[in-house]
């Protein structure tokens, strides 16, 4: 069967990726983006497909369509960007899930939503579980995006009590590849940028901080399935690959891959509440939806970094002076 699914922040890097994979399954796709840090090239490609619609529009306000599915996945969510306007970012994150809940229960629609792995903020639990309920700074820079993510995790379950809807929630650990903003200010885009011009990498801190890097086919096969998953699993689920790498082994292994001479330098202080590990515990993926990562980082990093060989760096501007 057919089913009509709106994906809100659907030209973003996951949304675009997320909305190929509707398409080409047969599916009728209706993308919603503002284009504050997304790129109209990411579905460029997708508009004379039969099966796409493209409409501009800010989830802050209501938005009023017949869908059956929502994915909602709008929201900035590199800290360069949504510190840029931080009231703007928890907007976002509030009223973009009261707006899309809202839909959900007019229309009766499943809906799936995106948070993230910043809902642990600097975790004392290491690798994180889904029972684990975080260390958040409620008043510090980046509160704009874990407290409004958090928030809307609220929300969705509330109207899950109170209204019967349909919700999934995933919480969304760091994910690389094709169609990142090169500008974005994340460590995988910085790094590959900064390699492919033959400039110094710099790192915050010593380098030791941790990170697990999830390619996007694999992400974006755990939304899928999470969607398609069994009504009475709502989450929230870890959807992230449990391989963990310090910033000093990904600026190594960016600059064996690009072959660059770039030379790694520690010339920044780490960022206030810049968590030192994030690492995702993903059994209950594994037991609930039979899913795990596939692509290891070092033929993730192959393909994003091909994928920046063939883009115009001046094509893209920095959506924020924060990069």
């Amino acid at each position: 069967m057919i089913k009509r699914i709106l994906v809100t922040g659907g030209a973003g890097f996951l949304g675009s990726h997320l909305c190929d994979r509707l398409v080409e399954a047969g599916q009728d796709v209706i993308c919603v983006d503002n284009f504050f840090t997304s790129q109209k090239a990411n579905v460029s490609h997708l508009l004379e497909r039969p099966n796409f619609e493209l409409v501009r529009h800010d989830v802050t306000h209501p938005l009023f369509l017949e869908v059956d599915e929502i994915y909602n996945l709008a929201c900035p969510a590199a800290p360069g960007h949504y510190q840029y306007n931080p009231i703007k970012t928890i907007k976002t994150s509030v009223m973009g899930a009261i707006n899309m809940l809202g839909l959900a229960k007019r229309v009766r629609a499943r809906i799936l939503h995106a948070s993230t792995s910043e809902v642990y903020g600097d975790p004392d639990v290491h690798p994180q579980p889904e029972s684990y309920r975080g260390n958040v700074n409620p008043i510090g820079p980046r509160a704009c995006y874990d407290e409004g993510k958090r928030a809307a995790e609220t929300l969705m379950f509330d109207y899950r009590r109170q209204n019967n809807v349909n919700i999934r929630v995933v919480r969304i650990f760091n994910t690389y590849g094709p169609r990142m903003h090169p500008y974005d200010g994340r460590v995988v885009s910085n790094f590959i940028r900064q390699a492919l011009a033959g400039e110094d990498i710099t790192i915050y801190g010593d380098g030791h901080q941790s990170r697990s890097f999830c390619y996007v086919d694999d992400l974006i096969d755990g939304l899928l399935k999470m969607m398609d998953g069994p009504d009475d699993f709502p989450g929230p689920v870890n959807l992230g690959n449990p391989d963990e790498f310090t910033i000093r082994e990904l600026a190594e292994r960016v600059v064996e891959l690009t072959g660059s001479a770039s030379s790694i330098v520690e010339s920044r202080a780490l960022p206030q509440d810049d968590p030192m590990h994030r690492q995702p515990d993903i059994t209950l993926a594994r037991r609930k939806l039979d899913w795990e990562p596939t692509i290891a980082l070092r033929e993730g990093l192959k393909r994003t970094i091909d994928w920046f060989g063939t883009i115009d760096m001046a094509a893209y501007r920095a959506p924020t002076p924060n990069y």
